[in-house]
């Protein structure tokens, strides 16, 4: 009835079809998340700092232990703060604000090495 040329064939389109079923089966379960792209610019202005305050040590007034300050406008909620007071230095301070009045604890910080006040702020 079937001879080998037959089986043959047959044994090509079971194997074809197992394949054609796998790749359709991976292929379906693909899904791909709604995404955005897009490019655009925007202005980048600073803020204003009034009312810089340095807290000194209540038992040791050669070290700072905390900056305050005020911004113009308050920062995006999440938005990140920091300080430096060394010019040539390497440590920043991270701050917390409330609305627009900042406040930076500077552990470490002393009177003799600070220098200048550079903050940032970042949205």
């Amino acid at each position: 009835m079937f001879n080998k040329r037959s089986l043959r064939i047959l044994v090509v389109v079971v194997v074809v079809f197992a394949l054609a079923t796998v790749a359709y089966a991976s292929a379906a379960a693909n899904t791909v998340p709604v995404s955005k792209a897009g490019d655009g610019t925007g202005a980048i202005s600073g803020y204003s700092v009034t009312a810089i305050h340095y807290v000194l040590g209540a038992t040791d007034p050669t070290t700072i232990t905390s900056v305050t300050f005020n911004l113009d406008s308050a920062p995006a909620s999440g938005g990140t703060i920091k300080i430096k007071l060394v010019s040539g230095g390497s440590t920043w301070y991270s701050c917390t604000n409330v609305s627009t009045v900042v406040t930076c604890t500077t552990t470490g910080a002393t009177v003799s090495s600070a220098n200048s006040l550079e903050v940032v702020v970042s949205d």
